[in-house]
């Protein structure tokens, strides 16, 4: 993956703005359960109520608080209230929010509301563990209701009274001291109970202000959704252009890449192999950077983002996700060693299936003619099956994985609320903090899953990327030089052979030895020989489809190493030993080497080739469509097509690689007559296999494993070179000697 990591380098500022819109994102849902929480703690526990100190108590509330406060908390709550004037202005704005009160005491501006609060809940614990003693002590209740207590039975007003009896200040110096040491989350629901009983005092209507915290914070929660929602969308959209460009641009690579391939990398790489690294690969390396961009990000921010708010909670229950995360870890790890080796094979499989595939389509008519569907039938199965048994593995491997989760996930909330309950009727815990705690436990085990199933499925991921990255690393055989030279303006198209040798990449022996001879424009020269004997070698020669091992070519004196590629190959005219067609018409087939031709041109080039008799036959003449490869055409109309198309370039050199071999005699002997007043002053190079073919050339060239074994006209070679003559002679049936 890292081979390939230049192709996001164009996308650095829109990678850079989906973190930024993922960490957005996760903000927003990390925000949901805190308020989740509010809502259940304060919106529906406590009436909406926010602070355990009001933010106006009755001259009778404060004088009680006091009564219940230690000598610092006592000190805390004369500097946070202040009485208000009944002639002021502040009075008669706080009368209209606390239509009840008569003389109030209102919050200072610049008041420490949580050293308030604090105070406030502290005197309420105080108060309540007070009447519990003195209920106790009277015997008015027996033990279980004694404990069972709280503030909610309280009528403050009845209780005003007794804040001067003696009985009361006594019992009440020891529970404000042990009031110190109660938890705070206990303390601070005892407060919010004595704000709510000050609150209704002063006429305030509970049930709306409860009601506008609720509609309050769940607009607030609406609005972050919709952040979450829309940022969600934007990396969603971001994360698709990113992956989708960059598997454009490799795509695009690969083809340039394979486009400048000599023969050398394509026998070392597959035609299957290719198509399956141009698609399937990419298409892997496409996933990974949306996944990437959309989990690898986001999962860190929820997951270091849950465990800290989570921890904020509660830490009484964090070990709770500590164990779930190990246990998840321990499945991923067995769940990773347990496919990881069956991805690294999962692409060579897929390779191997586009083999047999494409291998069987391209030879439909010969596997029908020789009756072997049956055996094709079992060489896809097996290769679709091998592919289909590691694919079910995997899957089934990965399948496990979400019940599992499930399993862990439901565990864990199960877990939760176990302890989360005793916590809660202990007042250690409020409701809304364990409904939270579960939010942030899933989301911290979801972040983790995500990160595991990423490095699960990375390993695929790379496997494409090298495989990819081998195609667009490879070296190229054949290069231009740094330097190139020119030729002539006027080619005359001169090809001249110098003690030329040949030998494949990883072969023993030469496959071509010491070949020499000169082709002179104007002149046909043929070369024929068996099968095997290296005459098509020595045409991709010309073309520098391969370099020579040793020796020299020549164009007009310049070596074609010396010149660009291009260069070269716009001069010649090549009819390749199996005519490829493309999709289109036949007019566009005919103008593939030269766009701007005129209907003349390859009118003139179509009647050389014989091309005319069965293109007027069709109704659509020059615009019949022809289908992917030729299939809808004749060999021998598939090969005069393609003579034709190398004339219609109007080379200075024409080769045609055995390009007559499907033609009749009557057909092939009317294109060499017509060929050869087309390219009169061209030099013309003739591969065949048939002597009549060539017999009428300037200079046959006699190959024989590898070699010249002779050079010369027709009747020269008949008398001197026993190979000729043997070819020939087996030939006897179609020609007179």
């Amino acid at each position: 993956m890292l081979r390939l990591r230049k192709y996001l380098r164009p996308y650095i500022p829109l990678i850079l703005l989906a973190i930024l819109l993922l960490f957005g994102q996760g903000m927003s849902d990390l925000f949901l359960p805190g308020l989740m929480s509010d809502i259940v703690n304060t919106g529906i526990q406590k009436s909406g109520i926010e602070h355990s100190a009001p933010d106006a108590v009755s001259n009778n509330a404060f004088e009680l608080l006091l009564s219940f406060s230690s000598e610092d908390n006592a000190a805390v709550l004369k500097d946070s209230y202040h009485r208000v004037d009944k002639n002021s202005d502040e009075y008669k704005s706080l009368r209209e929010i606390y239509p009840d009160a008569i003389d109030i005491y209102a919050l200072g501006e610049n008041t420490d509301v949580q050293a308030a609060d604090n105070a406030v809940s502290r005197a309420g614990t105080a108060l309540m563990l007070t009447m519990q003693g003195i209920a106790k002590k009277s015997g008015s209740a027996d033990s279980k209701q004694s404990d069972s207590f709280s503030t909610q039975e309280l009528d403050i007003k009845k209780l005003y009274p007794m804040l001067d009896s003696p009985v009361v200040k006594a019992a009440s110096k020891p529970y404000i001291e042990q009031s110190l040491e109660y938890d705070k989350t206990y303390c601070d629901q005892i407060g919010a109970s004595m704000a709510r009983l000050f609150l209704t005092e002063l006429g305030v209507d509970l049930s709306a202000l409860q009601t506008a915290y609720i509609f309050r914070i769940g607009l607030v929660m609406i609005l972050i959704t919709i952040c979450g929602v829309t940022a969600t969308i934007l990396v969603s959209f971001l994360a698709a252009k990113i992956s989708a460009g960059s598997a454009r641009t490799i795509r695009a690579d690969i083809f340039k890449k394979v486009e400048s391939f000599s023969n050398s990398e394509f026998d070392r790489f597959s035609t299957a192999s290719l198509i399956t690294r141009t698609t399937n690969d990419i298409t892997q390396i496409q996933n990974i950077i949306y996944m990437g961009l959309r989990m690898i990000c986001y999962a860190p921010i929820m997951g270091i983002g849950g465990a800290i708010l989570a921890a904020s909670t509660t830490t009484s229950m964090s070990w709770i996700i500590i164990a779930a995360i190990s246990v998840l870890m321990i499945v991923l790890i067995i769940v990773f060693f347990v496919a990881m080796p069956k991805f690294k094979i999962m692409q060579s499989l897929i390779d191997r299936l586009n083999l047999v595939t494409r291998e069987s389509l391209s030879g439909i008519l010969v596997i029908r003619a020789f009756g072997r569907e049956r055996l094709e039938e079992k060489k896809f199965d097996k290769a679709n099956r091998d592919l289909s048994d590691i694919n079910l593995f995997v899957n089934r491997v990965m399948t496990f994985l979400m019940p599992v989760m499930m399993l862990i996930m439901n565990g864990v909330s199960i877990l939760i609320v176990w302890i989360g309950a005793k916590q809660i009727s202990q007042s250690q815990m409020q409701v809304g903090d364990m409904m939270a705690f579960i939010q942030y436990s899933m989301m911290i085990i979801m972040s983790f899953l995500m990160i595991a199933v990423m490095f699960i499925i990375i390993p695929r991921a790379s496997v494409s990327g090298a495989r990819i990255a081998d195609v667009l690393e490879s070296e190229i055989s054949i290069r231009d030089p740094e330097n190139p030279l020119s030729l002539p303006e006027k080619v005359r198209g001169e090809i001249r052979f110098d003690n030329v040798s040949f030998r494949y990449d990883n072969a023993e022996d030469d496959v071509l030895r010491d070949i020499s001879f000169t082709a002179k424009p104007g002149e046909t020269t043929a070369f024929i020989g068996t099968t095997g004997s290296g005459k098509t070698t020595l045409i991709n020669l010309i073309c520098r489809f391969y370099d020579v091992t040793k020796g020299s070519i020549t164009i007009d004196g310049i070596d074609i190493r010396s010149i660009t590629q291009h260069d070269l190959r716009e001069q010649i005219g090549l009819v390749p030993q199996k005519g490829v067609l493309f999709s289109g018409s036949i007019a566009s087939n005919l103008r593939y080497g030269r766009e701007d031709a005129e209907d003349e041109v390859i009118h003139r080039a179509a009647e050389t080739a014989q091309a005319t008799e069965f293109i007027n036959r069709s109704l659509q003449g020059y615009d019949y469509e022809i289908a992917q490869g030729g299939t809808n055409v004749s060999g021998g109309q598939k090969q005069r097509l393609a003579i034709a198309r190398a004339l219609v370039k109007r080379s200075k050199i024409y080769i045609f690689d055995d390009s007559f071999s499907a033609l009749d005699f009557k057909t092939d002997a009317a294109l060499r007559k017509a060929l050869r007043r087309y390219t009169d002053d061209s030099t013309v190079i003739i591969v065949g296999q048939r002597i009549s073919t060539i017999m009428h050339s300037e200079n046959i060239i006699v190959l024989d494993e590898g070699r010249i074994v002779g050079m010369g006209v027709h009747n020269d070679l008949l008398k001197n070179c026993p190979q000729y003559r043997e070819i020939a002679v087996s030939q006897n049936s179609c020609m007179e000697i």
